[in-house]
């Protein structure tokens, strides 16, 4: 089964390599040629991107030189590292990530050690975990372009345990090419949150053609779930909640998964990011937000731009870009619709109010004056500009008819 220098010569293999990486031949059948398993082929597919010219099976067999103690310190010390996030049960993982310590202790150490050491050491010193078995999605979203389809999701998970809170990771991910075009940590998710997401994802990308999302109330008004009481005349989907207003105005498709197994596409990042966010933060004893957010970034980073996706085996950014030179794009162009001016008239939370005899509108506590006839309808569009102050744009008839700005503690009518 090894012994792969024995049967074939270095040119052999590397062509076979090369059909692949060509999508000329399917993996399998190079496994059978070659007699040897999906990890040995992905190790020696490997080894050829990084040099074809220089690509070779053969190699010079030396007696293997011990490692240092300094390095079986730093392994043991990761090891019992990862033992105790594991056994943490407010912690979501469940196994050892050894490929994550070979890159912490080439990072942080210095000391370059090779995955079946690290795994040896494991073994040897009792901290290893047989892998449970995957469970099989009933459900695959299969698509043919960059834009045909948006994976948007939050998961709500202890990030940094030593920040003693959990923290919501909101993330958008393009269908075909697996890049992850949004991820940002909140410790609330709320609305503005999701409609920040989709701004990001827009005003950069352009406007795709589908968003993919759960039934959570904040993507979907579900008759009997959203309402205190039961309103007969008010059915699934009648209702539009803000995020998919800002959608509707972008005239951009919206498709609920009917399961969690429908979203597995979606599990499979936050499983990555899942286990390098949490063991990073648990190290660095990261306890705020800003910090976790810039891990976050980095890892963000890595994934799109270095990691070859286990299913698609291209790194994602490679992939979206090579579908964008392609023309396999069903992103258009964003452009403000008429009447509206600005961005802000589309990325923001609304709500409508009637002038009253005096040409006052109000939001509770807070009254305003406004150029308007009584007892007409004012749309109000409220874009947050910070944490502290919101943009109120005031439509009446399709003009905008006033700009005031506000604190956000005062605004009480209004669910950020």
């Amino acid at each position: 089964m090894s012994h792969i220098h024995k049967r074939f010569s270095s040119d052999e293999v590397k062509e076979l390599l090369e059909r692949y990486s060509k999508k000329e031949i399917e993996r399998k059948y190079i496994q059978q040629i070659l007699r040897i398993g999906k990890s040995r082929f992905f190790m020696l597919m490997s080894q050829y991107r990084e040099d074809p010219q220089l690509f070779t099976i053969h190699h010079e067999r030396n007696t293997p030189p011990r490692i240092s103690k300094e390095i079986e310190h730093n392994i043991v010390k990761e090891l019992s590292i990862e033992k105790g996030i594991i056994q943490n049960k407010e912690i979501p993982l469940k196994s050892y990530n050894y490929s994550f310590i070979k890159d912490r202790l080439r990072k942080t150490y210095r000391q370059k050690v090779s995955l079946t050491t690290i795994i040896r050491r494991a073994k040897t010193h009792g901290f290893y975990l047989k892998k449970p078995k995957r469970t099989l999605h009933d459900r695959e979203v299969l698509t043919r372009y960059v834009g045909e389809l948006i994976q948007h999701d939050a998961s709500y998970h202890l990030w940094a345990p030593a920040a003693q809170e959990k923290w919501y990771l909101i993330t958008s991910l393009d269908d075909y090419s697996r890049l992850i075009l949004y991820a940002a940590l909140v410790k609330k998710e709320t609305t503005w949150a999701h409609i920040l997401a989709l701004q990001t994802v827009i005003l950069q990308h352009g406007l795709p053609y589908c968003y993919y999302v759960d039934s959570h109330s904040i993507f979907r008004f579900v008759q009997g779930r959203d309402s205190l009481w039961r309103k007969h005349h008010l059915l699934t989907d009648e209702a539009t909640p803000q995020w998919k207003q800002v959608l509707q105005d972008c005239n951009v498709k919206v498709t609920y998964a009917l399961s969690p197994q429908a979203k597995g596409k979606m599990e499979r990042p936050y499983g990555w990011l899942q286990d390098r966010l949490i063991r990073t933060c648990v190290r660095e004893d990261v306890t705020d937000l800003k910090p976790a957010q810039q891990i976050l970034r980095q890892e963000i980073h890595r994934y799109n731009y270095r990691q070859v996706h286990s299913t698609t085996q291209e790194i994602p950014y490679s992939r979206f870009q090579r579908a964008l030179k392609e023309k396999r794009s069903l992103f258009r162009e964003f452009k403000i619709s008429p009447p509206y001016k600005s961005a802000k008239d589309i990325f923001c939370l609304r709500m409508d109010r009637i002038v009253d005899p005096y040409r006052h509108i109000s939001i509770n506590p807070l009254q305003f004056k406004v150029h308007a006839d009584p007892h007409k309808q004012v749309n109000l569009r409220i874009y947050p500009l910070n944490d502290e102050i919101a943009e109120i744009r005031f439509w009446c008839e399709g003009k905008l008819i006033d700009i005031q700005k506000v604190k956000n503690s005062e605004l009480k009518g209004v669910h950020f």
